[in-house]
Parts: C-alpha cells; structure tokens; sequence
C-alpha cells in the first residue's frame, strides 16, 4: 500500500506532518467526540481547503493514525446519537508505566544521546517521562550527527521500505539506485543499493539532486544483500588502484576506538605503552587519508614518506 507519507517534496511531508500532530492535539485536548464540520474549521492545516480536499486529507489522515496504532474511534456527540464524531480514548492511547530498571533507563539515556539531529541531541523529557534520569557522561565520541542528512534519510528510507527506485548524482555523474538499505559509519550515513546490476555503497552527504521514484515495488530486493555485508570492507580497500602498504600508529587513548573500526585487520601490532600500530593494504588514497585525519593528533603515518607527505600537505590546505 502507498504511504500517505509518500515522498514528494519535504515541504509535502512536513504539511503533512504538522497537520497530523495537530489533529491529534486537537482529539486529546477536546475531551469529546467532535464532528468532521468542527475538525475542517479548528484544524489547521484543513481550514483552507475546499470540502472535496477536506474529505481526502481527512480519510487517509485517519488511515495514517489508525496504522500508527492510534486508537481513533467515532462515538456519538450527544444522548440522541443523532450525529457521530471522532474521538481518541485516553486510556488507550496513554503510555503504561513500563516499570524500567535503573540499568534499562540508563541504557535508554545513552541511545538517546548518541544520535544527534541537527547538531543537538535528544531532549531529556521523553526519557525523564519514562523514570529515567540522565546516569552517564562523555559519550561524545559515540554520537552520530544526523545533521543535514535527516531531510534525505527520511526519504530514502521511505524508498527502501516502500520499494521506489532513486536517481542522484553522485562523483558528477547521475545514478538510478535500488536502494536497500541505510548504514552509519565513522560518522557518516551510507545508502547500500544496486546500481546497472552491481552492488554499490553511497555516502549521503555526496549526493546531490535526490529525486525518488513514482512507482512503488518498482524492484525485488537482491537475496543476501545486507547493509552489513555491503559495507563489512574499508573505504580505502576500494578501487582500481595500485596497492601501498601503510604503516599507522595509533595513541593509547585512542586505540580502543581505532581497532574497533578496523576489525580483524592483519598487520595489527599492540604495543606496551598501550598505542596501536597497523599496516592496511590502500587502493583508494583519498579515502584513506579522510579515514586517519579523522583521528587529529592521536594517529600517525609512519611510513611510506609519500602518504605522510600527503597527510601533512592536507592538514597546511586546511589550515591555509
């Protein structure tokens, strides 16, 4: 079934999400039954428009709620039961005390910290409803900006749920994308798809002119094609070019988190001191020296002489 929230324009979806919040205030607030006449006119978002259009937003509204798990109903407005309006139960809809744990609410403050829109994290008064208070401290290095991707997220993961082809341009040339599915990693969202037959990886923030297609189940999903096999190698693994063997050392304070995003990699080398040196088989330099970068002061290019040679000449372009 198409999504009333089909992708079109953000400006389609936000319309439409903020006249669903809306009604659904509107439904709580009156604590009465009330008409689709009284809806049309108090609503915004239906008050402009003609009673035909009213009629359409209003029933796939409904349908949109009602899929949620909303538990609109109708019930009459008055003893006769002449006229019937539309209502939502308070006691169905309101949560039940779920009777978390300290160790369950803290887990929960962590989740909702590490993921970030727009450079904020998440407001603490969800989590404070459910008994929860915040518990931890320093998980900077775990959050994930979602940033100016939220807008583009959302609509491709309504293409990948909802089976729409995608077209965007990507390294200056136009691509026609079954996505699959959506990933994150190093602090950047990926889209995993199939492009002319050939499974490919995509970082949203590279992507201009994202268009989603008109025709849902346009595509069969690929059997065993998964986010987490499509990105289990390194960007800088990637590529036609001649292999150089680079040779990084790691600081001890961020090791921990340099060897969790390598893996199992061979040429691996703990030290002493605590520090991490690792030799990585490079076929795509600029990926590569984004990927180290990344790490600022805590990671180094001991050799060969050519790529630390290439990492100093990026940090004095940035710094110019």
């Amino acid at each position: 079934m198409c999504s009333p929230l089909r992708p079109g324009t953000n400006g389609d979806v936000k319309n439409v999400l903020e006249r669903i919040l809306n009604l659904l205030a509107f439904l709580l607030t009156t604590g009465r039954p009330v008409t689709a006449a009284e809806i049309q006119t108090t609503v915004a978002g239906y008050d402009r428009s003609s009673p035909e259009a009213f009629h359409r937003m209003f029933e796939r509204d409904k349908d949109l709620l009602r899929r949620l798990g909303i538990p609109l109903r109708t019930a009459p407005t008055d003893r006769w039961e002449v006229e019937a309006g539309y209502e939502i139960p308070p006691d169905q809809y309101r949560l039940p005390d779920p009777d978390l744990t300290d160790e369950e609410r803290a887990a929960l403050w962590l989740a909702a910290q590490v993921v970030r829109i727009g450079g904020r994290p998440s407001g603490p008064e969800a989590i404070l409803k459910l008994g929860g208070a915040r518990t931890t401290s320093g998980v900077e290095p775990l959050t994930a900006d979602l940033g100016a991707d939220a807008d583009r997220l959302a609509d491709l993961f309504a293409a990948i749920t909802e089976r729409r082809r995608v077209r965007f341009v990507y390294h200056d040339r136009v691509r026609s994308v079954e996505p699959h599915g959506l990933g994150h990693r190093r602090g950047h969202w990926y889209l995993v798809g199939v492009e002319s037959d050939a499974e490919r990886v995509y970082r949203l923030d590279r992507m201009g002119g994202l268009a989603i297609g008109e025709t849902a189940d346009a595509f069969h999903k690929r059997p065993g094609l998964t986010v987490d096999g499509a990105m289990a190698s390194h960007p800088w693994e990637a590529g036609g070019g001649s292999v150089v063997e680079v040779t990084v050392v790691f600081d001890p304070e961020a090791a921990w988190w340099a060897a969790k995003r390598l893996g199992d990699v061979t040429g691996r080398v703990e030290r002493e001191d605590g520090s991490l040196e690792v030799t990585l088989e490079v076929r795509h330099m600029d990926a590569f020296l984004g990927w180290v970068l990344s790490f600022g002061a805590a990671a180094e290019v001991v050799s060969p002489e050519v790529v630390r040679a290439k990492i100093v000449a990026r940090i004095l372009a940035v710094s110019a």
